[in-house]
């Protein structure tokens, strides 16, 4: 016979303690009902649905600007994906600021539907890996490796200028005489 599993409730911590999910710490009752019951229907509803308007998105890009991984130069670079991790990024870095800091609340299927749904599905690692390996297929390493290390310094940047500007437009301005 086969041990049985250990409780859902030891799986919440990853290796060193710390939470596998830092936004919700099953230690606190409230914040454990998030992961439990109906709730929990909702939450994997939520970022189903947004994941499926994401990846959509996502493919629509990819269809309006293809890569033709043969050429030389900037007709081989991704555009496409690289745009949409970049600006993908910069919504991510804008909503955890609106959903997180500053005292405001959402929804609590805000962040699952926007975050991990619409910006999961629409931002795309996996692409982003698959266009650096054709490129290196197709003899184009300088494409690729100036794709790899740009959508890395991009993406950094978009989610950092995104939420700092976010947090500037939301500050309390005072009235200049």
């Amino acid at each position: 016979m086969s041990p049985s599993p250990e409780p859902a409730e030891s799986f919440s911590h990853g290796p060193a303690g710390e939470a596998i999910d830092p936004d919700v710490d099953l230690h606190v009752p409230a914040q454990r009902a998030e992961t439990a019951g109906v709730h929990l229907l909702l939450v994997l509803a939520a970022v189903s649905a947004g994941g499926a308007a994401g990846a959509v998105a996502r493919y629509a890009v990819g269809r309006a600007w293809p890569v033709d991984y043969a050429a030389d130069g900037a007709a081989a670079f991704p555009w496409g994906t690289f745009g949409i991790n970049v600006v993908g990024s910069a919504l991510i870095g804008v909503l955890m600021v609106l959903v997180s800091e500053g005292g405001r609340t959402a929804h609590p299927l805000v962040r699952p539907f926007f975050g991990v749904g619409v910006l999961g599905g629409f931002t795309t690692f996996s692409a982003y890996a698959l266009d650096f390996r054709e490129l290196l297929v197709h003899g184009n390493s300088g494409a690729a490796y100036a794709y790899a290390g740009g959508t890395v310094v991009g993406c950094l940047g978009a989610v950092w200028l995104a939420a700092a500007l976010t947090r500037w437009a939301l500050a309390p301005r005072t009235a200049v005489r």
